[in-house]
This record gives C-alpha cells, structure tokens and sequence, in this order.
C-alpha cells in the first residue's frame, strides 16, 4: 500500500496489524517522518483538528422563527387591527410575537455549540519525533506517520498505534464509557475487537492516567474516532418536539378554517345581509380577533419558562424551553451506565480469603463504611483478611483528597477503592505506609499483569506484597495463607471464588505476600516467581447510586422504561441491571449482536433488551432511532464524547453536569446538575405538570374564543343585532389574555400526574374529550350571552347597556370555566378547588376591578361604548356564572364515565 494512496479512516483494522506492519503501511520508523515529507501529508490529510460546523446566518435563524401559520395569521390580524385604526391591539399581537421570535433565537444559539465542545477537548501540544529529534508541535501540525510520545497526564493528540508501552494505561470513558483506564499495550488483538478492547490503540482525546508510550499517529481530524463521532452529532437532524410538532399543525389547519370562515362570513354579510363592505370587514376582524388565541403562544412559552424554573431549583437546568414538556411524554429513557445510574467510583465489595468472605460496605471514595459477613452480621475474625488488606493499602499509589464534603483519588481507580477499603477497617492510610516503609517496587505493566513492592515489616524482617490479575498472581505462588498458617493452593476453589465475583459484576485483583530477609534490599522478577503465598481476593464494583434505585422504580411506576446503553462488559452492565431492577428479569445483548442487523428486526428487539453492552456511539445512535421508529418518546442520558451523537437524536437529550464532557451538555436539552439519575425523575414529572398545564390553557382559551365566534356568527346569519361590538371583544380578549389566561401557568401538579402511562407521540393535543369540551363551552357561552342580551332588553336597557351585561356576562363566565378547568382529572368541587391559588386569586382581582371600570367609568364609556349595569342585575350575572360551573362540572363527570 502506497502511502499517497493511504486514506487512514479507509485502512484496515490497525490494532490487527504489528508495529512493524503499521509503519511500514504508512512508511514511516522510529526516527519519524523527515520535514519535508511531513509538509507534503500536511497538505494532503490536512490539519489535525475538527472542521467548524456550518451556521446558519444569525438574520435567517431570526427569520426562520416566523415561518409558521399561526404565527403568519397573528401578523395578518394585527395588520388588519391596526388599518382599522385600532394600534394598540394590533401592536400587543406584534410584541406577542416578537418575544417568540426571541426566545427561540436565543436558545437555538445555544444548541449549536455541540461540535465546537468537541473541537475543544483535541491536546494544543504534543512531542512528536520527525528527523530522529523530539519536537514539541502545536497538534495541529501531526500527520498520519509522526511517531508521538505520551506519558502519564497527557491529553491524546491523535489516533495512534502503540509501537511501545511501558505501564501503560488511558482513561477512555468519554469514548467507551468504561469506569476505570484501559490498560495499553502494543501487542495486536483481533480486527473485531469492540472499542474499548482495542489495546495497541490510543484515541484522541483520551486522557493517558499511567505510563509511557511510544506510537505512529493513524488518523488525524475528522479521520480519528472522536472526529467520526463529530461527524455524526453534525448529521443527526434536530427534532421537532411532539408539542410544537401538534401546535404547528394545529396551527396550519386553524389557520385556514379561520381565513375560510371569515371569507365565508364577510361574503354573506355583504350579499345576504346587505352590510356595506367597511362594516363587514369590522365584523370579519372582530370574529378575527375573537377566534384567534393571539395570547396563546406566550402563554405556552410562560408555562415552559415556569416549568424550566421549577426544573432549575431541582438541579436540572434546560437549555431547550420545549424539551420540558417533551420530557413530561418520555415513555423510553436511554441512559448511560457510568457516571450516570453509578456513581463512577471504584468500591471495594468483596474480600475473599481462605476462611472467610467479607462484605464492605459504603461506596466511593469516601472512607466511611464497616465490614460484615454476606448476611449481615458481624465479621468473623481473620488474620488472612487483616494481612489482605495491608497488602491492598501497601502495594499502592494511590491517594484519597478531600474537597468539602467529596472525596477523590489521585491515581488509579481501583487502587483508590483499596485505600478507602483499608481505612473503612481502620487501618489510617498514611500511617500504615509511614510504618511499612516501601524500599522497591516493581510497578505494574500489561505485560506481566502484577505490582510488588518491598517494605519493611514492623514486627521484624522485610515483606514482599504483590497484587495483580487474579490468574497471574495464583501462578506465582506455592500455597495460601490459612489462619497464620499456609496450606497448600486450592486453584479450584479460588476459581470458583472468581466466578462468583465475577457473575456479580465485580472486577477482581488477587493478593500474594512473603517474607524475606533484611539483607534483601531490591525487588526482581525471579524472586516473586513461584514462591508466593496467595492472601486472597478483593471484588470491586461501580455501584449504582442510591437514589438511582428508588428512581428507576418510580420511573417503571410511571410507566417509562429504562434501557442502559453502556460500553462497559456484559457481565458487569447486567449486574447493575439487575441490582436497579431497571425491568423484572433484565435481558443483555452485546452490542456486536447489532452489527448488521436490519432495522425492522432492531425495533423488535430493543422492545425486549433492557441491557446493551459494549456498545459504540453508532449501535447507541441506532437504539435510538428504533425506539422513535417505534413511537417512543426517547430521553436519553449520558456524559461522554460517545453519548453525544444519541444525547443529540433523541426526543430530550440529558447531560451530566459534573463529571459530564462539554461535548455531552451542548448536545444536550437538559443537564443535571448533580449527575442525578434521580433528577430526571423529578424532570419528568414537572414536564407532565407542565404539559398538563398546556391542555388547562389551551381548554379554557378556545372555548372562550369560541364563544365570541359563536355570537358574531349567529348574529349575521340569523340578522340579529350584535350583542357585542368589535371594540368590546377586543377588550375581553386583551383583559383575559393577561389576567386569567396566564394563571394556568402557575398551576401546581395534579395528585396523579406520576400515575398516569405516558401519553403516544401521535396523540392529539386536542384530545377527544378538548374538542368535545371547546365545542360544548362555546356553545354555553353563546347562550349566555344571547340569554342575557334578551334579559337586558326586556329589562328597558339600552342596546349600549345590553352590551355591557353580555360582556360582564362572558368574563364572569369565563372566570367560574377557569376554576373548573384547573382540574381536568378530578372534580373542582372542594375546599382547594374553591379557595384556589394566589395567582388565581390575583388574577380575578385585577379582572373584578378591571369590569367594575368598563362599566361603570365614565372615559371607558366613551371608549368601549358601555354603561352602568344595575347592582340586580350584577346578582343575575353571578348566578350565570354559578350555573356555567354547575353544568360543566356535572358534564366533567359524564364526560369522565364514557371515557371521553
């Protein structure tokens, strides 16, 4: 293979091929590339970083705000208004919105960093050897054929080929989602190794935790993994939310019925009613003005803006507003293993010795904890297991710091996890090593599998403590500690020891010692071959978070279901499943198992699978989309580079706000802010309040628009005298909108809303029971207001006095619908129902207060040609309103029983 002709994303698997074979495929050496021939790649493969994701001009993100029907007929309506002289309604409809337009603007510029977080997390240096000299290069100047130095602490400029690694490890969570370093080596694994078992591999981005390696740089830019991830999140195409999906198509088909309707309307009345032209397009704007919800789009994004803020004070900050009522219909959460139902911490869980197996209790790093036997009870008393756990605390690393209330390790994960170990015994770390003086170590390396280190023994003479796979460990020794004494090793047993940790998820070291001589003063290889005396084992796990398990339960009470997507193994992602009980008998696949698999045979499957293992950010991409495919609703969780692609496609993305990458909360509609698997539950259940307070809106709106409609159209078709003229309906319309049309926002969730299944992607936002009840409460509107237009006529009154009652009438109405609509599920005939919430209370005052002025204000009867209304009468209108709620309650409950 010519290097010219080398495309590194078109190469074969390159953790298949040797050193040797990969240098020579991109015909490089050890010495590096010379200067010029670097020039020469530089040009071809381009520079080592991320390409900018292309923008849409902030002008045509603004405008594209705008493209939408309903919208388009505000702005019609508010022309109209403000040619027939009448400004102020027609500037209220512009400002509504404008402030739209606004705070859709802002929040799509916030979405579209995603690429850039990723583009940010490539190395700004690296020493590369070009010419057979070390350079330290900006990253952007790395080709496919630099040899590239790493040590511990490094971020990863490119994807590189390990020729040599020395203690070699990398934290590869962010890609592979895996709770402690992968351990780095150069020797070849099989072309269909999974991601995170690709040894001789190191991915850009990834952080090198231990050691030191020397690699060829594979693929650079958008050609590494993390580029193709990149790549991906630019490919996967916002969704429309469920919610603006249903307004926007309500919209549309409003929109014409509306226009239809008023042509209809000024048609007839010109024709058939003999209007003159200018007062029938009074009319059609007055029935214009009435049918159409101008309040309504502010008043949703006030009751999401709401919902955002109770989110916020329950550690869940939404970046998307309409990703809070999106969340209320999740029926499917997707979520991260590491970091996100666990706690990304390594626990020691187990110890294991010759006499006893001891669980440890707590989790983290934090120190706090005590040791018992599996059932519970107090530890027997074992020499073996004391001598286990200096070991685990002596052939260490690893330090634990305290920040406030948290605890962290510098070091190895699991190394970290023995340290606290020991000191939940009551052994003080710092002491024990202070005591033990370390004289030689031999560190750990992937190529022999241990760590041994040398110390001297306070009771006298010097020990040797080492630590290491299991396996490698049992090879070394001769027998195994038995209560002070040894007997000879049982490998049988020790194995059936591992199986058992192991089909617990557990993640397993073995520990040996000996004793030796003062005169031994350096560790070797030879002297810890095959003369050991095995101590016993330790388990260790990254347990699911506490609050997760209760969560999860609710989450399945609510009817949502959980499936994990981790890159972590089989056996350890089924553990935790099985631990957070995330279904009643929780099935595992691997994410090999979708690899060619078809679309329609992955919907059925990811019906049935509650585990994925081992999965890419491809196979997480493509259980999401199955899942829509399928009418899910998908959130999905997670805070790796590897999570984004899916965090981004799915219906309500959540990043984790702590441990969580830049890549993952800008993808992101919602982050948490205390990495909570327990927060989203909350988050759910205010997207239901907030949805439900949606359908509370949109329920009392329409009808009350309705019933204005009704009556103007009545009035032309039948040739009877307008009860209200358009001036007046423009008042009732703007008095509502900002009083009592806006209180439903504040509305507090209803006692069922976390017992309720979610509802289906397609379901209607005007469900049957909405459209019965807009249908219904329009039509008893109509009829007060005729039936009181009649009253006041026969009462004497004059037609401006018989208008001002039929306009007092509608808002009185309106005002008892309102207490009735503030339960849809439940009747509002109780003492909470009655005494309702201060910002009803408020509401009505301003709206009381506002009426007493129409009619009774001198000015306003010179403005809205109204009267004054007689305190009887007042009495009678009341009484109307009691009457409204009476029936719409009595029709609640019907409505109710035929499972409207």
């Amino acid at each position: 293979m010519k290097p010219a002709d080398l495309a590194p994303d078109e190469s074969a698997a390159w953790h298949a091929l040797t050193g040797d074979e990969t240098c020579a495929a991109l015909a490089t050496s050890l010495d590096g590339l010379g200067q010029d021939e670097a020039t020469r790649r530089l040009d071809r493969f381009g520079h080592n970083e991320l390409p900018p994701a292309a923008r849409t001009h902030p002008v045509l993100r603004f405008l594209a705000q705008f493209n939408n029907a309903l919208i388009y007929f505000l702005l019609s309506a508010a022309v109209a208004a403000i040619a027939l002289g009448h400004i102020i309604d027609g500037a209220v409809i512009v400002v509504v919105v404008l402030i739209n337009a606004v705070v859709g603007f802002i929040q799509e510029g916030k979405a579209e960093r995603a690429l850039d977080a990723i583009r940010d997390m490539i190395a700004p240096h690296a020493v590369v050897v070009r010419g057979g000299e070390r350079h330290t290069l900006d990253t952007r100047l790395i080709v496919p054929g630099d040899i590239v130095v790493v040590e511990a602490g490094d971020k990863v400029p490119a994807d590189i080929r390990l020729l040599r690694a020395r203690g070699l490890s990398a934290d590869e969570a962010i890609l592979t989602g895996e709770s402690v370093p992968a351990e780095k080596t150069e020797r070849s694994v099989p072309p269909d190794a999974a991601l995170g078992d690709r040894a001789p591999i190191l991915h850009s981005g990834t952080l090198i935790t231990t050691g030191q390696g020397t690699g060829v740089a594979i693929a650079t830019g958008p050609r590494t993994e993390i580029g193709r991830i990149s790549g991906m999140i630019g490919a996967v195409q916002s969704l429309t939310t469920p919610l603006l999906g249903q307004i926007n198509a309500f919209g549309t088909r409003f929109t014409w019925f509306a226009i239809a309707t008023a042509a209809l309307l000024f048609a007839f009345a010109t024709l058939a009613r003999d209007y003159a032209p200018l007062d029938a397009l009074m009319v059609v704007v007055a029935l214009a003005v009435g049918v159409v919800p101008e309040g309504l789009p502010a008043v949703i994004t006030i009751t999401l803006a709401l919902g955002v803020r109770r989110m916020a004070a329950r550690n869940a900050v939404v970046r998307r507003l309409p990703a809070v009522e999106t969340l209320g219909a999740t029926s499917v959460i997707c979520s991260d293993k590491t970091g996100t139902l666990t706690r990304n911490e390594m626990t020691v869980r187990h110890l294991v010795t010759s006499a006893s197996v001891t669980a440890v209790s707590g989790s983290g790093y934090a120190p706090e904890g005590e040791l018992a036997d599996p059932q519970g009870a107090a530890p027997v008393p074992d020499v073996d297991r004391d001598m286990l756990v200096h070991a685990g605390l002596l052939c260490n690393d690893a330090r634990l710091v305290q920040s406030g209330d948290q605890w962290a390790v510098l070091g190895d994960p699991m190394e970290g996890a023995l340290v606290a170990a020991a000191a939940k015994t009551g052994l003080h770390p710092e002491t024990q090593r202070a005591l033990w003086n370390r004289l030689d170590e031999i560190p750990f390396d992937a190529q022999h599998r241990f760590m041994a280190t040398l110390h001297d023994d306070p009771q006298g003479g010097r020990r040797i403590f080492v630590k290491g796979a299991p396996e490698r460990v049992l090879a070394m020794c001769a027998d195994q500690a038995a209560g002070g004494t040894t007997r000879p090793l049982d490998p049988g047993y020790w194995q059936e020891c591992i199986d058992a940790c192991a089909s617990g998820g557990e993640r397993v070291l073995g520990f040996a010692s000996m004793a030796v001589g003062t005169d031994t003063e350096r560790l070797d290889f030879a002297m810890v071959e095959g003369g050991l005396t095995f101590l016993g084992l330790a388990g260790f796990i990254d347990p699911p978070r506490d609050e997760a398990i209760a969560a999860v339960a609710e989450c399945r009470s609510a009817g949502i279901a959980i499936k994990m997507i981790t890159g972590d193994h089989q056996g350890t992602a089924a553990a935790i499943a099985r631990q957070l009980a995330i279904a009643d008998d929780p099935r595992v696949m691997e994410g090999a198992a979708l690899d060619g698999m078809p679309d329609e045979e992955l919907r059925r499957v990811v019906e049935n699978i509650s585990v994925f293992a081992r999965a890419t950010p491809e196979h997480k991409l493509r259980i999401v989309d199955a899942l829509q495919a399928n009418g899910h609703i998908v959130a999905m969780t997670g805070d790796g580079v590897n999570d984004a692609p899916a965090v981004k496609q799915a219906d309500v993305g959540v990043a984790m706000g702590r441990k969580g990458t830049e890549a993952a909360k800008e993808a992101a509609q919602m982050v948490l802010l205390d990495d909570n698997f327990a927060s989203i539950v909350a988050a759910v259940h205010e997207g239901r309040t907030v949805y439900d307070n949606i359908r509370k809106v949109i329920g009392w709106t329409l009808p009350s628009n309705g019933g204005e409609v009704l009556c103007v159209i009545l009035a032309i078709i039948l040739g009877l005298t307008l009860p209200m003229t358009a001036v007046q309906i423009l008042w009732i319309n703007m008095i509502l909108t900002v009083t009592l049309g806006l209180v439903l926002a504040f509305e507090p969730a209803e006692p069922d809303v976390m017992r309720r299944p979610p509802r289906p992607r397609d379901a209607p936002i005007l469900s049957r029971f909405l459209l019965w009840r807009i249908g219904f409460v329009s039509f008893l509107f109509m009829l007060g207001a005729f039936g009181i237009f009649e009253y006041a006529q026969r009462r004497g009154y004059a037609i401006e006095g018989a208008r001002t009652m039929v306009v007092n009438t509608l808002v009185v109405m309106e005002i008892f619908y309102l207490f009735n609509v503030r339960y849809l599920h439940r009747t509002s005939f109780s003492l909470i129902g009655a005494m309702g919430t201060p910002a009803v209370l408020g509401a009505i005052t301003v709206v009381v207060a506002a009426q007493l002025l129409f009619t009774y204000a001198p000015f306003m009867h010179d403005l809205f040609d109204s009267a004054p209304v007689a305190f009887v009468d007042g009495l009678v209108i009341l009484l109307v309103g009691v009457a409204t709620m009476t029936i719409l309650e009595i029709e609640k409950i019907l409505t109710r029983r035929l499972n409207l």
